[in-house]
């Protein structure tokens, strides 16, 4: 075990702790400036899912805004409670700005890669569709990288199905147990159930019961921020200023000054919103749009909902209290959130937190199986190979709920996520020529006057797409 540690800490150390994080945001910012900065651009035509304006409506598919729901339940999770208090406290006020940056950054990211995932995508014989970066690197860059693609599914499936299941279930009965008194093997119990009927119910299930759980929990959680920030109205604009003065170095708050800040909020926002990490992908390419461009402008938007509003949210909670202490040793992760809402609120908020937890963990638990599926059947077609890793799921979280050491098996869930976005990254630094000539396609419909535009294979004929996605083709 102490051999397999070191093998898992050596690639821990060669993705996140050297290079990763930095070429994250070197090949965003490259994005962003070679795309005309649109997810600035196209920012207004964001809202559009929530109405459902600008895309096809079919009860049968998987809808635009379904689509979001489910990826915003996944990069919503305990980075957004636990992470944001871990960036401030090693990182001072300046992380939180240097964590909209990369948000910032990373929402033109995540438009390339899903705008990849819905060009490349199949049908299924049921009618449903599937893609993400193992598909996108098979058709759009050829057999030969097979062996890529398969190296990024294996590292899917062992990061976000295993081992970040296991921490979910781990955060959840621990959050129960510390505010409720909730035992963990009931916890364990009752996870594992509701486990069980939203896996079996595959993705229509999953996109169901995340159209009702994410708007609920970002409601509760924004609604929480928004109190306590009228509260404290009149501190507002020291602490916006603590944020600015902290990220540039005008005042050091922490050990490392601008450094730290930069290094914190850089990582935990990529950690956070996952863009770029290909993740998300998977998910977006379920959806029934219209064109690829449309669904990339949603998970764009994703971003913007899980850093921008959902991470500000912690921030200001734990910067307008009197918990946190600059500099100071002390409290720290969700016990950081937890008291800071408590020192505004009262002890009640602690429940609200521990609901909050339960529902942002269980929304993550939902959207890792889907990835850990998506990546199974494009290795395999075996159903039984499905039918055994929903058993896993239910029990991988059931593990980790009853057993808090349990965790400590998985911690290679890090390393495996360094080598999916290193294998991800070199695929969109591939794909993105391609992506560019779809982004221009949507543009230039556009600027026709079309309001919807319509993505037409026959006009990529050299691109090896599936015409029986895009129904609304012209025929």
């Amino acid at each position: 075990m102490g051999f397999l540690d070191s093998i898992f800490s050596v690639i821990n150390d060669l993705t996140w702790g050297w290079a990763l994080v930095p070429f994250l945001v070197v090949l965003g910012v490259f994005f962003t400036v070679a795309s005309g900065f649109i997810q600035l651009r196209f920012f207004k035509r964001m809202f559009s899912v929530l109405t459902g304006d600008d895309e096809s409506n079919d009860p049968t598919k998987i809808s635009a805004r379904e689509a979001l729901f489910v990826s915003v339940g996944g990069r919503v999770g305990g980075g957004n409670i636990a992470g944001v208090a871990v960036a401030i406290t090693a990182g001072g006020p300046g992380a939180v700005f240097w964590m909209w940056a990369i948000a910032l950054v990373g929402m033109c990211s995540a438009l390339i890669e899903a705008t990849l995932a819905q060009l490349y995508k199949r049908t299924e014989e049921n009618g449903d569709y599937r893609g993400g970066p193992a598909r996108s690197i098979i058709h759009g860059l050829g057999e030969k990288y097979r062996w890529l693609a398969i190296t990024y599914a294996v590292c899917l499936i062992a990061s976000f199905a295993i081992g970040f299941n296991a921490f979910q279930g781990n955060t959840v009965a621990g959050a129960a147990l510390d505010s409720m008194e909730i035992p963990r093997l009931w916890t364990g119990i009752a996870l594992a159930i509701l486990t069980g009927v939203i896996v079996y119910g595959g993705i229509h299930r999953i996109a169901k019961a995340a159209d009702v759980i994410i708007p609920v929990m970002a409601f509760m959680y924004i609604a929480l921020a928004v109190v306590i920030i009228l509260i404290n109205i009149t501190s507002l604009p020291g602490v916006i200023y603590d944020i600015v003065a902290n990220a540039f170095g005008f005042e050091q708050a922490v050990g490392g000054g601008m450094g730290a800040a930069i290094a914190q909020g850089l990582r935990r926002g990529l950690f956070s919103n996952e863009a770029g990490l290909g993740s998300a992908p998977n998910v977006a390419a379920t959806a029934y749009v219209k064109h690829p461009v449309s669904q990339g402008i949603t998970q764009s938007f994703s971003v913007f909902i899980d850093t921008m509003l959902i991470c500000s949210c912690t921030a200001f909670m734990i910067l307008l209290g009197d918990v946190y202490v600059a500099g100071a040793e002390g409290v720290d992760g969700v016990a950081l959130t937890q008291q800071s809402l408590v020192g505004h609120l009262g002890e009640w908020v602690q429940y609200y937190l521990t609901v909050a937890i339960l529902l942002f963990s269980f929304s993550s638990i939902m959207y890792n199986y889907y990835l850990g599926e998506n990546a199974l059947t494009f290795m395999t077609g075996n159903p039984m190979a499905l039918h055994v890793l929903r058993l896993a799921i239910v029990g991988i979280v059931f593990l980790g709920a009853t057993a808090p050491g349990a965790t400590a098996v998985f911690s290679f869930s890090d390393p495996m996520m360094g080598i999916l976005a290193v294998v991800n990254l070199l695929a969109l630094m591939m794909l993105f020529p391609t992506a560019l000539r779809v982004i221009d396609d949507f543009r230039g419909q556009l600027a026709a006057g079309v309001k919807k535009p319509v993505f037409d294979p026959a006009a990529f004929p050299d691109l090896d797409t599936d015409p029986t996605a895009w129904p609304d083709a012209p025929k």
